[in-house]
């Protein structure tokens, strides 16, 4: 495993993190105890030390599985979780005292003293603009309740409009092949600014991993599945805003033309992400131990040739970006 820093004022992180949501259990495989502390063990065996969750995730239950695994570990791991979408604030009824609620929730599901580092979670742009929630999290901060803020964002607007702000450390994006827009102007503006970049589904849901056919299907409580058309939250947020029909297409034509022959679909698709310098982190979600192996061999790879970046983009600004739904 190879190791970045997270902006300027941050951390070092492992180039593959862990993303946690799945540890909740709020879609797909409802994953026990002990196959959760598996998917954990298998991270740090591979050299992992960043995980990300939420307050959401499963109601704290990704929070309080990593929470009593870490009492169990010696291995320094940084926790990154969230704060943002619980119904009780989300879309209006932010407050200094809810995000301190929220806060001390976490550090008590966690078991530890401080968080590493606090992200708003796709708070709505009108709240971020009016600009009070950073002054509070700046206030959380001193207060030594965290050590570090950042945001988890939808579009390109809302991601320059955050590292404008005061003491951020890093933005939480989508980012992937199929979601390229962010390499014109968002990554160059804030590595200028010594903000990290942490990215989600870097695999579109599962998409990229090159597992899947057009007779693939979703289980009922699967978002690949109720928010397929996005019917709950962002499309953007499930296979990446393509259509999925679509996408199974586009990950054809990769395959069958520029997919070395030497590369399995995961790790090309998480090597073309980890080839942006400003990228500091990926979190892949895993639903076993198999999946984060796969997973972090993409730390090891070379990078990708200049004419495989060269035809990604191609790809993507000939046939992919017109397809691409929801907040960008």
């Amino acid at each position: 495993m190879n190791y970045r820093q997270l902006g300027n004022h941050g951390f070092e992180v492992s180039e593959i993190g862990l993303g946690c949501w799945q540890l909740g259990a709020d879609w797909g495989k409802n994953l026990s105890k002990d196959e959760s502390f598996n998917i954990l063990n298998e991270a740090i065996k591979n050299g992992v030390t960043f995980f990300d969750t939420a307050d959401v995730y499963g109601d704290g239950k990704s929070e309080s599985l990593i929470g009593d695994f870490i009492k169990q570990h010696s291995t320094p791991i940084k926790i990154a979780t969230k704060f943002g979408r619980n119904g009780n604030v989300y879309p209006d009824k932010y407050s200094k005292d809810k995000l301190r609620q929220s806060i001390e929730g976490s550090l008590q599901r966690l078991g530890v003293d401080s968080i590493d580092l606090l992200q708003l979670h796709c708070v709505p742009f009108d709240i971020l603009k009016q600009g009070d929630i950073f002054e509070w999290l700046r206030e959380m901060q001193q207060e030594g309740l965290i050590n570090h803020f950042g945001a988890s964002i939808e579009t390109v607007e809302e991601g320059l409009f955050c590292i404008e702000q005061e003491g951020i450390t890093s933005l939480q994006v989508i980012f992937n092949i199929f979601r390229q827009k962010l390499v014109k102007e968002l990554l160059p503006q804030a590595e200028d600014k010594g903000v990290g970049i942490v990215v989600r589904l870097p695999l579109a849901s599962g998409l990229l991993s090159g597992k899947f056919s057009k007779n693939t299907t979703f289980a009922e409580n699967d978002h690949r599945n109720y928010n397929k058309n996005g019917e709950l939250f962002n499309v953007g947020e499930t296979f990446a805003g393509v259509p999925f029909e679509k996408g199974i297409d586009i990950v054809n034509t990769i395959e069958n033309n520029m997919l070395p022959n030497n590369l399995a679909m995961v790790q090309f698709a998480l090597r073309w992400i980890l080839d942006h310098k400003a990228v500091s982190t990926i979190i892949p979600g895993a639903s076993s131990p198999k999946q984060v192996i796969s997973n972090t061999q993409a730390s090891k790879l070379s990078k990708l040739t200049k004419e495989i970046h060269h035809d990604l983009s191609k790809l993507y600004y000939d046939e992919i970006h017109k397809n691409v739904r929801g907040a960008y």
